[in-house]
C-alpha cells in the first residue's frame, strides 16, 4: 500500500485541529494509502496559548502532554522548522538536540501561528508572552502584597497593590480582570483591605472591544470596574520606571508592575523559510489555504494571510477562525489528492466571548441584524468551552 506522509508544524490550535481533521477526512474518503501523520513543535507539550494569563495569577498549568492530545495513528517530533524545500518536498528542522535534519513529505501544513508582541526593551514591566513571563508576573505581584502588608507609608503601600496593563484586545482585558480577582483574594489574604487593590488598564483606542457595537463596549467598562479594573481610554504606556508607568499625555500612574498585551505578530521565522509572505509576515495562500507556488504545502491558522473572496474579507489571528480552517484543510488536502473540487473558506461569523474573571464573563454575536449578549455566568460558561474545545478538551 503507497504511504502518504502529511508533516503538520506547529502544534497550536491551528496545528492539533488540523491533525484531527486531516485523519478524519482520510478515513471518510477511504484512501488506498497508508497516512503518516507527524506533528512538528518547538515544545514538549501542547500549551494553551489563550490561557497565559492563569499562570501569572496562579499556579495553574495550562500546557498538555502530547499522547493526550495526539492518537496512537500520529507520530510527534520535537524541533523548529528552518526552511522549507519546494522542489525536494523537505523540511529542513532543527531537533531538540540542536542537531540540523530533514524530512522528507508529501503534504506540509504550516500552523506555526503567532507570537506576542513585544515592547522595546528600555519600556520596563513584563510582557506576558510565555509561561515564564508569567511565572515572573505571579511572583513579583505576589511579593508587592507581601510587602505592602508590612508597609507603614500609604502612598507606597497603595503602590504596591497596584498594577498596570498596557494594552486592551481581549487578552489585556482577561488578563487586567483575572489579574485584579486573585490580587483582591491575596490582599484579604495578607490582612490588607481588598478594596485598595487597583489594576489600570491602558487602552489605546477610544473604547473597549472595537469588534463589536458601542453598547457592548459600555458594558465592558461597567463590569471591568466591578471587577477592580479601571480603565484608561485613548492613552498609551510610554515607560515603566522607577515605580511609575508614564502615559502618552504626559501623565503618570503609580505602579508595582506592568504587564505588556500588545497584541499579536506572525510568527517571524516564517520570513526565512522559503514562503512567500506578506509584509507582515503571513504566508500567501489561496482560498483553499495552498501556499503559492508550493505544490502539496498548506497554512492556516495566525501564520496564514487568508481571504474570503466573496466578501473581501481577511481572517483575523483567533483560534475561533483557526479551527474552522483546519476542519476544512482535511476535506481539501483530499480532494487535491483524488482531483475534486476542494472546499473554499469561508468567513466566521461575528462572534467573540470575552472572560471577566472567575464566572464572569460576556459574549456577543450578530445574527438576522440583531446584536446578541450574554453576560455573566452563561457567558463565561460558554468562554470555559470555547478555550477547551480549542486545546480538544471538549469534542
Amino acid at each position: 500500500m503507497k504511504e502518504l506522509t502529511c508533516m503538520i508544524v506547529g502544534g497550536g490550535f491551528a496545528g492539533i485541529h488540523a491533525v484531527k481533521a486531516i485523519r478524519k477526512a482520510h478515513k471518510a474518503n477511504g484512501a488506498p494509502y497508508k497516512l503518516n501523520l507527524i506533528l512538528f513543535d518547538q515544545q514538549r507539550s501542547h500549551l494553551r496559548k489563550v490561557l497565559l494569563f492563569r499562570p501569572a495569577v496562579s499556579e495553574q498549568n495550562i500546557t498538555i502532554p502530547w499522547q493526550q492530545v495526539l492518537q496512537d495513528d500520529a507520530v510527534f517530533i520535537q524541533g523548529s522548522a528552518l526552511e522549507v524545500d519546494g522542489v525536494h518536498k523537505k523540511l529542513l528542522y532543527r531537533d531538540s538536540e540542536g542537531q540540523t535534519k530533514e524530512h522528507s513529505y508529501d503534504v506540509l501544513v504550516m500552523a506555526i501561528g503567532s507570537i506576542a508582541r513585544q515592547p522595546d526593551p528600555n519600556q520596563g514591566g513584563i510582557p506576558l508572552t510565555g509561561v515564564d513571563a508569567a511565572a515572573r508576573i505571579l511572583e513579583l505581584w505576589q511579593s508587592n502584597m507581601k510587602r505592602a502588608a508590612i508597609e507603614n507609608k500609604k502612598e507606597e503601600r497603595q503602590r504596591l497593590l497596584t498594577a498596570a496593563v498596557a494594552g486592551a484586545g481581549i487578552s489585556g482585558v482577561e488578563t487586567a480582570a483575572e489579574l485584579a480577582y486573585a490580587m483582591r483574594n491575596e490582599a484579604s489574604a495578607n490582612g490588607l483591605d481588598p478594596s485598595e487593590v487597583k489594576v489600570h488598564l491602558i487602552n489605546a483606542q477610544e473604547r473597549l472591544f472595537l469588534e463589536g457595537p458601542v453598547k457592548v463596549s459600555l458594558k465592558l467598562d461597567q463590569d471591568l470596574a466591578e471587577c477592580g479594573v479601571i480603565v484608561h481610554h485613548n492613552r498609551r504606556a510610554i515607560r515603566e520606571e522607577e515605580g511609575r508607568l508614564q502615559l502618552s499625555e504626559g501623565d503618570s500612574l503609580p505602579v508595582g508592575l506592568t504587564v505588556w498585551t500588545l497584541g499579536l505578530v506572525p510568527n517571524p521565522a516564517l520570513q526565512t523559510m522559503g514562503l512567500p509572505v506578506t509584509e507582515q509576515g503571513q504566508v500567501i495562500v489561496d482560498e483553499s489555504y495552498r501556499v503559492r507556488g508550493r505544490s502539496g504545502v498548506y497554512a492556516i491558522g495566525d501564520n496564514a494571510f487568508i481571504v474570503e473572496q466573496a466578501s473581501g474579507k481577511a481572517c483575523q489571528m483567533t483560534c475561533k477562525e483557526a479551527i474552522p480552517q483546519a476542519q476544512r484543510l482535511g476535506k481539501i488536502i483530499v480532494a487535491d489528492l483524488t482531483g475534486s473540487e476542494a472546499p473554499k473558506h469561508k468567513a466566521v461569523m461575528d462572534a467573540f466571548t470575552i472572560g471577566l474573571g472567575p464566572g464572569r464573563g460576556i459574549m456577543w454575536t450578530r445574527k438576522w441584524g440583531l446584536d446578541i449578549i450574554i453576560s455573566d455566568k452563561l457567558a463565561y460558561k460558554i468562554k470555559c468551552f470555547a478555550w477547551d474545545y480549542a486545546s480538544m478538551l471538549k469534542s
